[in-house]
């Protein structure tokens, strides 16, 4: 039931994007956590701290997954609703862990990851189906920049209560994640209902009024007329597509594209860094983790800064530009310590950090959000929704993995050597942008679609030549 109640359109967005700082503080709160943690319970096992630590990713897989078919069944608002109580109890579940427990916290934080992929997923879907079509092209910016103000005041919070004793200093600082669950959920209580969604369950009456509370009354309408039509086409691709179409010669290559272009994006490396600032810090000066917890909030900053700049520069160079420079810089990021440490082995210790932040600079306004902004273009429509759930999936896999491996090598080998592995798969993912995605700015889907089955033609002549 849609209320009659006029809602701003103000209202609406700043709530409707609020999931994103929600999904922003999960992934920066155990930051600052986990060296208290680590401290309490003695923990030196580098794969349990990896599965504390991705358990949430691992979990995320699942929830991005399952969100899009039940939010196609109960609704965007109601999976949010969904969402934030899911999320609320996990992080007040994982304050009360008992000690020792790192089962129980690792199951746990696996049920608020299903939280975390859900929002990650209902979000975006709910903000492109409620913004005019002249504010779409921005939206996955400003999710972007939602996601790392929520990393920023997460980090800020961790900062502030580090200096209470540890056995309380963690558990405050992963059950405050419930606060933001809380506010999310008060603001969409109020939240009207996808117009969209209200149109494919047969709610006209509903989904007109909803764009009363967000559109100028000549326009509405003509949109809802729309809706309509993009409904009805919806239906009929729903039901001639399977997943074996995704790989049928018309769409592998574009396909691949964006998959790669996920995976690649969290297989860099830059949850290594989100996750375990304090810890690298803590390598590579020989001083406390816990002492280091300035480090996230400088990494925060520049990330907020990077994903502004990149409101403002994206529609000024194209996608394969950015991606190219960005990943160019941050696999050279990764790989000169390494040089440097081989050249000389007496280099100032905090150097790694400095280009760890030079990483984050450029992975703030170039990978971290054209991915999405790449993966809502690249994919036609006949394989739209089941292209970007699998896309989706490689980026949580790649996320989860990262996370969790991490901890392992650094134990097994110097965090010169680790990272320069992550340059090397950077400087891969260059690669692939060159040889496998499209340029997809300024260009129709159909045109889209012609430039993919031209790379496929120039990968197939490059291939027979070779053999």
């Amino acid at each position: 039931m849609t209320s009659t109640k006029k809602i701003s359109s103000g209202f609406i967005y700043f709530f409707g994007s609020f999931g994103g700082i929600l999904f922003g503080y999960d992934i920066g709160v155990m930051t600052g956590a986990l060296p208290f943690l680590e401290h309490d319970w003695a923990l030196t096992n580098a794969g349990v701290i990896g599965w504390i630590t991705s358990a949430v990713m691992f979990g995320a897989i699942f929830g991005g997954a399952i969100s899009g078919q039940l939010s196609d069944k109960l609704g965007r608002r109601k999976m949010i609703l969904i969402s934030a109580l899911i999320f609320a109890l996990g992080s007040l579940l994982s304050g009360l862990a008992p000690n020792q427990g790192s089962i129980y916290l690792i199951a746990v934080r696996i049920f608020l990851g299903l939280a975390v992929g859900a929002s990650s997923a209902l979000v975006p879907a709910y903000m492109s189906e409620m913004s005019p079509a002249r504010l779409r092209g921005r939206l996955t910016g400003i999710n972007q920049t939602m996601i790392v103000s929520g990393m920023l005041i997460s980090y800020v919070v961790d900062y502030l209560l580090k200096g209470l004793p540890e056995l309380f200093a963690w558990r405050l600082m992963l059950g405050s994640a419930a606060v933001p669950a809380i506010i999310l959920f008060a603001g969409v209580l109020r939240l009207p209902e996808s117009p969209r969604f209200l149109v494919k369950n047969g709610d006209l009456a509903g989904a007109k009024q909803v764009l009363s509370f967000i559109r100028p009354a000549d326009e509405i309408d003509d949109e809802l007329a729309d809706i309509q039509s993009a409904a009805t086409d919806e239906a009929t691709v729903a039901q001639n597509t399977t997943w074996a179409t995704l790989f049928s010669s018309k769409y592998r290559y574009l396909v691949i594209a964006g998959v790669g272009v996920a995976a690649f994006q969290q297989f860099q490396g830059a949850n290594a860094i989100f996750y375990y600032i304090p810890l690298i810090v803590q390598q590579a000066t020989g001083g406390a983790a816990s002492s280091a917890l300035m480090w996230p909030i400088i990494q925060g900053i520049i990330l907020v800064i990077g994903s502004l700049v990149f409101l403002v520069i994206a529609d000024k160079f194209n996608r394969r530009t950015l991606l190219t420079l960005g990943g160019v810089v941050m696999g050279l990021s990764f790989i000169l310590p390494a040089i440097l440490n081989v050249v000389n082995l007496n280099k100032n210790p905090m150097l790694i950090v400095l280009f760890l932040s030079i990483y984050v600079a450029f992975y703030s306004f170039t990978w971290a959000p054209l991915t999405w902004v790449l993966i809502g273009e690249v994919f036609p429509l006949a394989v739209r929704g089941r292209a970007s759930g699998l896309a989706s999936s490689f980026n949580w896999i790649g996320s989860f993995a990262v996370g969790l491996l991490f901890p392992i090598m650094t134990q097994s080998m110097s965090q010169d050597a680790v990272f320069a592995i992550f340059g090397i798969i950077c400087l891969l993912g260059v690669a692939f942008i060159q040889l496998f995605v499209p340029e997809t700015k300024g260009r129709t889907l159909e045109e889209i679609e012609q430039q993919g089955t031209q790379t496929k033609k120039v990968y197939e002549t490059s291939e027979s030549r070779n053999h």
